[in-house]
């Protein structure tokens, strides 16, 4: 260690550096437990097939996560339990802070993708210059991501992680965007597939409330670790924000995945006034609106590998006046 970090050693505050990062491993952890429930309540409920690719997905991102947190953990023990009493080592940068840093940002650039695809999917039938556009701009982040890599692996010191900030505002400032993009791309693709048939739009409007609100808690963190870096860039609570990062990824992610299971609709819903049976000539008509219906909302949360939502022709033939504007639309 050179002895300009030896002389600086001294200085640090350890509660608002290693003090702040030891708070953001331990909600860490607790972010980790929250994802591993989520994983359980997926598994619990898309038990109909042995494997299938969204499994192998919730699978990747669960190791992914746990190799995550075995990176912070072995970090915050090298400096304070290791070396404790060793002052002059909490200027150094340990090698699982930067492989946690490569991690943390291939998780939420995975994610990204998984997003892209969703938005492929719900947009079948459609035109494709939303889906493209978004494609582009993922695909053009990870030159920003391969920026905060190789400049986080020049870093030797901590007091060298000021002069390498930009690259974070930078990175932290384009997955925000890109988040944004992300949530509003699929909130215009399900908002204009509106039937005009109450019980539907109901649901869809939920599932878009639901989009937006996990969306957006991926953007608010990405922010609040940004300008908590902007506001106080000499102690480590902007890191240890950034700790949680990948970790509210993965869990809006699978929250995203157990959507159906969150909105299941209650028993009393498929029986529903507008759609119950009446006496006389459009008896049948009823019936079947009915039946389409509760087929919709269960197919509605279906995900790529287990089915998609076609448009309903049955009501489309007996009510032409009031054509579906569902195309294929699946989970998201």
């Amino acid at each position: 260690m050179s002895s300009s970090a030896q002389a600086l050693a001294p200085s640090l505050d350890l509660g608002n550096t290693y003090g702040a990062l030891f708070i953001g491993v331990v909600i860490a952890a607790m972010l980790f437990g929250v994802s591993n429930v989520q994983a359980f309540i997926y598994f619990q409920t898309h038990g109909d097939k042995w494997i299938s690719f969204y499994k192998l997905v919730v699978i990747g991102l669960l190791i992914l996560d746990a190799l995550h947190l075995v990176l912070m953990v072995y970090s915050l023990y090298y400096y304070l339990v290791t070396n404790y009493a060793n002052v002059g080592v909490l200027t150094e940068i340990v090698w699982s802070s930067q492989l946690e840093v490569l991690v943390g940002v291939f998780i939420i650039y995975v994610l990204h993708l998984l997003y892209v695809h969703r938005i492929w999917i719900v947009s079948r039938g459609r035109s494709k210059a939303l889906p493209i556009i978004v494609t582009v701009v993922v695909v053009l982040s990870s030159g920003v991501s391969i920026v905060v890599i190789w400049e986080t692996y020049q870093v030797r010191v901590n007091t060298d992680l000021i002069r390498i900030e930009w690259s974070s505002y930078m990175y932290l400032g384009t997955i925000a965007s890109v988040d944004i993009l992300i949530a509003a791309s699929l909130w215009y693709l399900l908002a204009t597939s509106l039937t005009g048939f109450s019980s539907m739009d109901s649901f869809l409007k939920t599932l878009i409330t639901y989009i937006i609100n996990t969306g957006g808690l991926t953007s608010i963190c990405s922010l609040v670790d940004l300008i908590t870096g902007v506001v106080m860039p000499r102690n480590f609570i902007f890191l240890s924000i950034q700790l949680l990062v990948a970790k509210v990824y993965i869990n809006s992610f699978l929250a995203l995945l157990n959507a159906r299971y969150y909105m299941q609709p209650t028993k009393n819903t498929t029986n529903s006034a507008e759609y119950h049976i009446r006496p006389g000539p459009d008896q049948h008509i009823n019936v079947l609106q009915d039946g389409t219906f509760q087929t919709s909302r269960k197919n509605m949360m279906k995900h790529s590998d287990e089915g998609e939502l076609r448009p309903t022709r049955p009501v489309q033939a007996v009510l032409p006046r009031r054509p579906m504007a569902m195309n294929s639309i699946s989970s998201v």
